[in-house]
C-alpha cells in the first residue's frame, strides 16, 4: 500500500495539474470507486460538477482536494489506486483503461483526470466542509513531514502505547503515514529490533526511532517514492525507485548493508518484518 512518500509524491503531481481548474463532469465508471459516499454515484457526480479546485492536501496516507467554498474530495488509494493524467477530449473516443473508476473532465478542455483501481480498494467520496481537514480523517495524527508535527507530542504518543515499536509506529492514531516498509527501514537506521516494548523506551530512544522515520521518508520522497511494480506511479505514470536504496526490506537471506550478516525475515501481522539479527537484536522476555 502507498505511504506517505508516494502518497506525497501523488499530491504535488495533482496539484500541478488540478489547482485553478473547474470541474465540468464526473463519470463514476464502478460503483465501489464512491461506496464510502453516502448518496452513491449519482449524487457524487452532481454535486461535484461545477466545482472549483483550490489546493490539493494530505494527512498522513489520504489526499483530498480543497474546493472553492470550503468543502473537499477525499480520496484513499488504498492498494493500486493511482491518479492518471489523461488526454484531453477528442473528436474519437480513446479506449478506457480497463482499471478506470472515476473520470474527471474541466471546463478549461484540458486534459482528463482519472481514478484507476486495479483491486477496488481506494475510492473517493464528498466531504462538506471538509477544505480544512475532512471529518473523516480528523483521529489521523499529523505525519513527520508535517509542518506542525509535534516530535515531542509524538515521542510521547509512542511511549504511552504498551505494545511493539513497530506496531505503534503503523498506528495513524499515534503517528501517520509510515506504513511496513518505512517502519522496517527506519528501525535498521535506528537500530531497533521491531518487537521492542514502547514503554521500555526512552525519550531520546523514541525521538531517535522518529527520526529515522523522518529520514528515510524525506529520501524516499526525493525519488519518488517505493514502486515495485506498476500499482504505484505517480500522475504522469512514472515510478518511484527508492526500491534501489532499501537496506532491509524485501531483502531476506542478503547480507545487511552495515554489518553484512544475513538479514531474516519474521512473520508480523499477516505481513513481513525484515531486520537484522546483530544490528536489532530482540529484545530480552
Amino acid at each position: 500500500m502507498p505511504e506517505l512518500p508516494e502518497v506525497e509524491t501523488v499530491r504535488r503531481g495533482l496539484l500541478t495539474h488540478l489547482a485553478g481548474r473547474r470541474i465540468r463532469t464526473v463519470r463514476v465508471h464502478h460503483d465501489r470507486a464512491v461506496r464510502r459516499h453516502p448518496g452513491g454515484p449519482d449524487d457524487f457526480q452532481a454535486v461535484l460538477a461545477g466545482r472549483l479546485v483550490r489546493d490539493v492536501r494530505r494527512r498522513g496516507k489520504y489526499l483530498w482536494w480543497a474546493l472553492d467554498d470550503g468543502d473537499a474530495v477525499l480520496a484513499h488509494l488504498g492498494m493500486s489506486g493511482q491518479f492518471r493524467v489523461a488526454g484531453p477530449a477528442g473528436p474519437i473516443p480513446e479506449p478506457l483503461h480497463p482499471h478506470l473508476r472515476i473520470r474527471f473532465d474541466f471546463d478549461d478542455a484540458g486534459p482528463s483526470l482519472d481514478f484507476l483501481d486495479q483491486r477496488t480498494f481506494g475510492g473517493m467520496t464528498y466531504a462538506p466542509g471538509g477544505a480544512e481537514l475532512p471529518a473523516a480523517i480528523a483521529h489521523i495524527a499529523r505525519d513527520p513531514l508535517d509542518p506542525e508535527f509535534s516530535a515531542a507530542g509524538a515521542v510521547a504518543a509512542l511511549r504511552h502505547k504498551r505494545t511493539g515499536i513497530k506496531r505503534a509506529l503503523l498506528d495513524q492514531t499515534v503517528v501517520s503515514g509510515v506504513g511496513n516498509i518505512y517502519a522496517d527501514e527506519a528501525l535498521w537506521r535506528a537500530r531497533m529490533h521491531f518487537d521492542r516494548p514502547t514503554e521500555r523506551l526512552t525519550r531520546p530512544q523514541a525521538a531517535t526511532v522518529l527520526a529515522a522515520a523522518t529520514e528515510v521518508m524525506t529520501d524516499a520522497l526525493a525519488v519518488g517514492g517505493t514502486s515495485f511494480d506498476a500499482l504505484y506511479v505517480n500522475v504522469n505514470g512514472e515510478s518511484g525507485y527508492f526500491d534501489r536504496s532499501l537496506n532491509v526490506y524485501g531483502r531476506a537471506d542478503r547480507p545487511c548493508p552495515r554489518c553484512g550478516t544475513p538479514i531474516r525475515r519474521s512473520a508480523f501481522m499477516n505481513r513481513s518484518s525484515y531486520w537484522c539479527p546483530r544490528c536489532q537484536r530482540p529484545p530480552r522476555p
